[in-house]
């Protein structure tokens, strides 16, 4: 069994029944299907385990608040309701929560299924896009000198041959050229020592030529955030964001084992109120409320598509510095995405911030995108008008 599988004693009555059960057959079906080289049957197995309710499952450190500044409510506050269409696609993908900004204002809020504003649910791969923010502060804090600088700077195991050319700007574009396999992607997610696992890899391509989405990108960030600011990321996450942003609640993020390191790539564990600051600090170019978190110019950065190759050839605008561009008719829209269908989505010309948070999502995809991207942002569409 490989060692990422086991648990040991003190850590197993730490991991609820149904986690070692899961994490038992997983360790079985990674033996049998490397054996047999099914991948994709091996990761629809793992993305089926996967919950937003994982902050019990696993060890996290707290990322902590400060002073709570509340959400302004819109005069129009909760008038309007869903769409029938609406609402049956929102529960028939379980959805939990589904809230809309406009103008720096609660529109309108609902919450299924017992969860409510102050509700813990797992971002899954939104957490990108708030590692993201953090290296554009660390930029501006002039603890990395810019997007194009080496990771080799920070991390010794990326000073020497190919992946010396690797810089941070390669990581946040999803462009570092490094290896990476389906068995990776599960080992960041279960595994005990995610540290070695990153540290280990190898470089394959040309670094900023190729768009190949991997997990091991985002860690190895949050390891050159370490280094770069000598502070765990969440609580550089807690003073640098979290605070100044006023989050309502303290918010988790998961460890690969206990007092461990975060997974950086996921599981950063909020509600829908809190996670609409990041979309609304965005919206207004990196400031809250008269304060500049991040600058303006990395704002920009980020959430300009940067043309990349994917691999059967054609050029994509796609993706920035992990942050997502769909076409919505004449809108310019950017957002975060996590699995299962975890959303922050940001409309410019309509001041407007969308979060959606569930236990599905649509397995159908539309030039890139996951169709049900666009039944969150119809209905708050409707809502609008």
């Amino acid at each position: 069994m490989p060692a990422w599988c086991t648990i040991p004693g003190p850590r197993r009555s730490r991991v609820n029944e149904r986690g070692c059960i899961l994490l038992g057959i997983l360790c079985l079906l990674h033996i049998a299907l490397l054996a047999n080289c099914t991948s994709s049957i091996y990761g629809a197995f793992i993305n089926a385990a996967a919950d937003i309710d994982d902050h019990k499952r696993f060890e996290s450190r707290v990322v902590r608040a400060g002073e709570h500044q509340e959400w302004l409510l819109s005069p129009h506050y909760n008038r309007k309701s869903l769409s029938i269409e609406a609402r049956e696609e929102m529960e028939r993908l379980k959805t939990v929560a589904f809230l809309v900004v406009r103008d720096g204002a609660i529109l309108c809020e609902e919450y299924w299924d017992d969860y409510g504003p102050n509700s813990i649910s797992s971002s899954f791969s939104m957490a990108k896009s708030i590692v993201s923010i953090l290296v554009g502060i660390a930029i501006d804090e002039g603890k990395i000198t810019s997007v194009d600088q080496p990771i080799g700077d920070f991390l010794p195991e990326f000073s020497g041959g190919d992946k010396a050319k690797i810089t941070i700007k390669h990581l946040l574009t999803m462009s570092s050229g490094l290896e990476w396999d389906v068995s990776k992607e599960t080992r960041t997610y279960y595994g005990r020592n995610i540290r070695k696992l990153v540290m280990d890899l190898q470089p394959v391509e040309e670094p900023g030529k190729v768009l190949r989405y991997m997990s091991g990108n985002t860690i190895l960030l949050a390891f050159v955030l370490e280094k770069a600011t000598g502070m765990r990321i969440s609580d550089y996450a807690s003073e640098r964001l979290w605070k100044p942003l006023g989050a309502k609640n303290p918010a988790l993020w998961s460890l690969d084992q206990k007092g461990g390191d975060e997974k950086a790539d996921c599981c950063f564990h909020s509600n829908a109120r809190d996670f609409a600051r990041i979309g609304q600090l965005y919206l207004n170019n990196g400031r809250w409320r008269g304060r500049q978190i991040v600058s303006e110019e990395y704002v920009k950065e980020s959430t300009t598509p940067v043309p990349l190759l994917i691999p059967d050839g054609r050029t994509v605008r796609v993706y920035g510095y992990a942050w997502w561009f769909p076409q919505y008719g004449k809108y310019q829209v950017y957002y975060a995405r996590g699995f299962l269908g975890q959303y922050v989505i940001v409309i410019p010309e309509e001041e407007l911030v969308i979060v959606r948070l569930g236990r599905k999502y649509a397995v159908e995809y539309e030039k890139g995108h996951p169709v049900d991207l666009f039944t969150y942002i119809d209905a708050a569409m409707e809502l609008i008008q």
